[in-house]
């Protein structure tokens, strides 16, 4: 393999979507779980030289202390992605791995700062001593990192490929079914009442949020045409909440079941192509046991 093929399979690989664990109750297993990993690890294993004399207390609580220095660390980044343009969804593996190196270098630095309360050592503010806590823990960090975030990666990407697989079948003859449905019109209302439109079920493909406005995608005499109303997705989707077979798989995607033509997997969750439709639209991870119920239901 040449070092330019090299390079295009690791780009193609950091640019792979990958899971935002950083929220809600995924952010307090990472939380609890790195907390009990390394306080067993430095305990058990003392993967670095241990000057027992130093110790200002009992190594056990000393490891309890290393373990607690990673927690502020990874709430003050996830805090910093916030004001980052990013969003979950466009999460990939090169961003994680980028959130992860930040990680280590702030907690290596962590470490140091904190030498004072478990070491008594008057070399602890030396530069030495700063560079060896972070090398410290680069070095246990990349070699975790090496290891699970390839073998997560690839158990979510077969996971999903084999789930997407289930609904092919479905998605390729969803548009013959429930024709009446789909052709009874709604009158939907908008936040400007000179712009309330009705809405023909059969002739929709999907919405997109874009700031204050929706952009509405519709197939009308073979052509597909967009329509911009003043007006939030969820307004649109409690219109059309009778509608079996429209429903919400994102927080910016509004689709129609009936329009899916191939559900594809990746370690993020399901991608959809559509009829007519050039887009790939996204299942956001929150979404997808009501996106695999509705499907099931079409």
């Amino acid at each position: 393999m040449s070092f330019r093929t090299t390079l295009k399979s690791l780009s193609d690989f950091f640019s792979q979507p990958y899971p935002f664990y950083y929220q809600g109750k995924d952010l307090s297993i990472i939380v609890f779980a790195v907390f009990v990993f390394v306080v067993l690890f430095n305990f058990f294993v003392e993967p670095f030289n241990v000057s027992r004399d130093e110790h200002i207390m009992h190594f056990f609580w000393i490891s309890v202390i290393h373990s607690l220095v990673p927690i502020p660390v990874l709430f003050l980044l996830v805090v910093g992605l916030r004001y980052w343009d990013t969003a979950s969804d466009s999460w990939n593996v090169g961003k994680e791995t980028l959130l992860l190196l930040s990680f280590f270098l702030f907690t290596g630095i962590g470490q140091f700062l904190i030498r004072d309360i478990i070491y008594d050592n008057p070399n602890n503010w030396s530069w030495g001593y700063f560079f060896e806590e972070i090398r410290n823990t680069f070095i246990v960090g990349i070699i975790l990192m090496l290891i699970l975030i390839p073998l997560n990666f690839n158990r979510l990407y077969l996971r999903n490929q084999q789930r997407a697989a289930q609904f092919q079948g479905k998605a390729e003859s969803a548009f013959e079914e429930d024709k009446k449905e789909r052709f009874q019109s709604l009158f939907i209302r908008t936040q400007v009442k000179g712009d309330d439109f009705e809405f023909y079920p059969n002739e929709f493909i999907f919405a997109r949020s874009d700031k204050n406005y929706l952009e509405i995608f519709l197939k009308k005499e073979g052509k597909l045409s967009k329509q911009v109303k003043r007006m939030t997705i969820k307004e649109l989707d409690v219109q059309l909440s009778r509608l079996s077979c429209i429903t919400r798989i994102h927080r910016s995607y509004l689709v129609n079941l009936n329009q899916i033509v191939k559900v594809s997997g990746n370690a993020q969750g399901y991608r959809l192509k559509l009829r007519d439709a050039a887009d790939i639209l996204p299942v956001s991870r929150n979404m997808i046991p009501h996106f695999e119920q509705q499907m099931r239901q079409v």
